[in-house]
């Protein structure tokens, strides 16, 4: 597992090092954590108390402070609304402490897709050229592959409603994911949800939340 490699690599080094990551361990990483998120719904229903956070675009050692202050998982529920590469200096450090986490407590620690979790944007801000210079393309092509899985959305104690704002369309069908794990069809399984066309992932939000009764909605940009 790559954590203990990710926190010695913190505790013996400065911050702002890059961390030395071996390939095979993060193409294995990636096969796990693709394995997870296809086991889970692309509408998360998760209950708090959770703590939501933003984008962290690539900032390892911010993402760090973050633990340290809220608490490292297990001890907190972790709900993150997707934007971990592209930006920051430490990409694939960011990312792979997340899918890590994600691993080893699946129940308990969840992440979102975001904009960013895009091949088009990487290729324009960074993770793309950050993937190449370290690894190769081929490595690229490997985290795409596990971004494709990501859920969309999450709806915490029937209450909250958690998104990452500026999707751009999405490619059907993710391979390995049923159809009906995806698009629309989710929202309709809540009782109180009026049915919406299979072509639309989501009809407009202010819609939506006043359809389910949700009273708050947290979206990141």
């Amino acid at each position: 597992m790559l954590l203990p490699t990710l926190f010695c690599a913190v505790r013996g080094g400065k911050p702002g090092k890059n961390v030395d990551l071996i390939e095979s361990d993060l193409k294995a990483l990636c096969r796990k954590v693709r394995e997870v998120l296809l086991s889970q719904p692309m509408l998360l229903e998760l209950e708090a108390p959770i703590q939501i956070l933003g984008d962290t675009h690539g900032q390892f050692y911010d993402t760090l402070r973050l633990f340290e202050y809220g608490g490292f998982p297990p001890e907190s529920n972790y709900l993150f609304l997707g934007d971990y590469v592209d930006r920051g200096r430490h990409s694939l450090e960011n990312v792979c402490l997340l899918f890590c986490y994600k691993v080893k407590y699946p129940e308990n620690f969840f992440l979102l897709r975001g904009n960013h979790e895009s091949a088009s944007i990487n290729r324009v801000y960074g993770f793309y050229d950050e993937c190449k210079r370290r690894f190769n393309i081929k490595m690229f092509k490997t985290f795409e592959d596990v971004f494709n899985c990501l859920p969309v959305a999450a709806l915490v104690s029937d209450k909250i409603f958690c998104m990452h704002g500026a999707h751009r369309q999405i490619s059907l069908p993710i391979p390995g994911r049923p159809k009906d794990k995806f698009h629309s069809s989710v929202i309709d399984r809540h009782k109180r949800a009026r049915p919406v066309p299979k072509n639309f992932l989501f009809t407009d939000e202010e819609e939506l939340l006043r359809q389910n009764r949700q009273q708050l909605r947290v979206q990141s940009f």
